[in-house]
C-alpha cells in the first residue's frame, strides 16, 4: 500500500475515504495521489481531443485544480506525499486507467451506495470500479475517525479460484495486525454439511501462513444477508470479498455479492480481484 489512487468529487464521502488513505498511508510510508475526474458532453471531448482551447473547460478545469489544492492543505495529509490529476474523461475509465499508468497498490473511494432503480440500471461508479480493478478496492461509506481493523471478515465458498485474492487479504489483514474472520455462508440453495464445510476451509487454509484466523460456518436465507449479519455479530471493522469482474449479460442475471455488499454495507468494504 505504497501508493493510493483517491479519485474525488470534493464530496464529503470523497473526504471519509481521504482520510483513511492519510492514516493508510502514514502508516506505511505511502503516497497519495488525488484524482479529479471531468466528465464532458461528447462534443467537448472531441473538441478536448483535438487541442482545441475552449475557455469554459479551462474555468473548470482550474477550479477543480484549485479546490484540489485546497483539500492538499488539510491538517491530516501533513508529512504525506500528495500528487494532483484533474482529467478529462468518463469517471470510472479514467479511475482504472489512471491506476494502471501510475502502478497504484490500492484505490480507496468513498460511495453513498444505491439501490433500486438506480443500482439496477445505472449503479454507482465505485460498484463500477470494484468491478473491474485489477488492484483492490476499498470502498468507505462514512468517516471512520481513527481507522483501525481489529477484526477483518472475509467470505468465500474457498474453492482454489479464491486462493489468489485471499493472498492479497492476508498481506491487507497483517497491515493492520487484525485477526481475520473467514465465514462460508450456507444457503438452502448451495448447503455443505459442517463437515464438509470444515474440511473445505481447512484444506484451503493449509496453503497459507495466517497467524491469527479463525473459521466460522454461518447458516442464512442469502449469501449476502449472511455476511451482513455474521459481519454485524463478530463487531467486524471491515469486510472482503473476492470479485470475478462479471460484465454484459452475465453480470445482469448473476450479479455479484462483492456489489452488493458495496451498495448495501455500512462497514468498509475491500475488494480483492480473481
Amino acid at each position: 500500500m505504497k501508493k493510493i489512487l483517491i479519485p474525488t468529487d470534493f464530496s464529503q464521502n470523497a473526504e471519509y475515504a481521504l482520510k483513511v488513505a492519510a492514516q493508510i498511508a502514514k502508516k506505511n510510508g505511502g503516497e497519495i495521489i488525488l484524482l479529479h475526474m471531468l466528465e464532458l458532453p461528447h462534443q467537448a471531448s472531441d473538441a478536448v481531443g483535438s487541442g482545441t482551447d475552449i475557455p469554459e473547460l479551462m474555468f473548470f478545469k482550474n477550479a477543480a485544480i484549485k479546490k484540489l489544492e485546497d483539500l492538499m492543505d488539510e491538517d491530516y495529509l501533513d508529512g504525506l506525499k500528495v500528487s494532483e490529476i484533474v482529467q478529462f474523461e468518463m469517471a470510472f475509465d479514467g479511475i482504472l486507467r489512471i491506476s494502471q499508468i501510475n502502478n497504484v497498490d490500492l484505490i480507496i473511494m468513498g460511495s453513498h451506495g444505491a439501490s433500486g432503480y438506480k443500482e439496477m440500471f445505472i449503479g454507482s461508479n465505485a460498484e463500477k470500479v470494484v468491478r473491474n480493478s485489477e488492484v483492490p478496492v476499498l470502498i468507505i461509506k462514512k468517516d471512520e475517525g481513527e481507522f483501525a481493523v481489529n477484526d477483518f471478515v472475509f467470505a468465500s465458498d474457498f474453492n482454489d479460484e479464491a486462493k489468489k485474492p485471499f493472498g492479497k487479504a492476508v498481506e491487507f489483514a497483517n497491515k493492520f495486525d487484525a485477526t481475520l474472520h473467514l465465514v462460508m455462508v450456507n444457503t438452502p440453495n448451495n448447503f455443505k454439511s459442517t463437515t464438509v464445510a470444515e474440511e473445505t476451509m481447512k484444506n484451503f487454509l493449509s496453503n497459507f501462513n495466517v497467524s491469527k484466523v479463525a473459521t466460522h460456518i454461518y447458516n442464512e436465507t442469502n449469501v449476502e444477508k449472511g455476511i451482513l449479519n455474521f459481519s454485524d455479530k463478530v463487531g467486524a471493522d471491515l469486510i472482503g470479498m473476492s470479485t470475478h469482474g462479471r460484465k454484459g449479460l452475465s453480470h445482469f442475471f448473476n450479479g455479484s455479492i462483492s456489489e452488493d455488499l458495496v451498495n448495501h454495507a455500512k462497514l468498509p468494504v475491500v475488494t480483492f480481484k480473481i
